[in-house]
């Protein structure tokens, strides 16, 4: 009765489910600027996050147990899942460090960074590839302080002091507000993009457009 009543367009009173899987290397300040405007759609809704490897939320998203995916990377061809990628916008990149670290490497960046300290996304992300062939186009081997799949933990290691770290330039504010560190230098060089992976070509489901139409009228749109 409810699944009829839904199709007519009509509430069932109760609020609609809406499940997301978030890849563990996208910032939680992007993940909450995106969802946020989906809390506040005029239908309730019922957000339930799973956070994990991207394999393995697109095995849940093929099984239905997903809406959508938010990934900063695109399904590869080679992934066995059937699915879409859906470009919800991109920026590029800075970094940051505590107020005595950014004095310290502000000027004359970036070759002022050699010997600098850094904590880095894990080997395989999208982020640490960049990284590394920025690295080696200016010739400079990063003395690495630390390594982190959660991005979230990386920031409270730079909030400490322990090295610099990369950062979206679409939450910039965010980012010096929430951990209270500065920006050293911009890297235009390189773009963090955000994807919501569907299996869908068209988007549909109301949380998700307005996902879409957040990231792209608000986000990222000076960018």
């Amino acid at each position: 009765r409810e699944m009829v009543e839904a199709m007519k367009g009509r509430s069932t009173g109760r609020p609609l489910r809406f499940a997301v899987g978030v890849a563990d290397v996208l910032p939680k300040l992007v993940v909450y600027r995106l969802l946020e405007p989906a809390c506040r759609l005029e239908e309730p809704i019922e957000l339930v996050c799973h956070e994990g490897k991207l394999d393995s939320l697109l095995a849940d998203l093929a099984l239905f147990n997903l809406d959508v995916v938010l990934s900063e990377a695109p399904v590869g061809a080679q992934t066995r899942v059937r699915a879409f990628n859906h470009l919800l916008g991109s920026c590029d990149v800075s970094v940051y460090g505590t107020a005595e670290l950014a004095d310290r490497y502000r000027r004359g960046f970036p070759q002022s960074l050699t010997g600098a300290p850094w904590l880095l996304p894990t080997l395989g992300t999208a982020l640490r590839r960049d990284l590394e062939r920025w690295f080696d186009a200016l010739d400079m081997r990063p003395r690495i302080a630390g390594e982190f799949a959660d991005s979230g933990l990386m920031k409270a290691f730079g909030q400490a002091g322990i090295g610099l770290f990369v950062g979206p330039t679409a939450i910039d504010a965010e980012i010096r507000r929430q951990y209270q560190v500065a920006p050293v230098g911009r890297i235009e060089e390189i773009r963090f993009q955000c994807y919501a992976i569907t299996v869908e070509r068209r988007l549909k489901h109301p949380a998700v457009l307005a996902i879409s139409q957040t990231a792209r009228g608000a986000l990222f749109s000076s960018e």
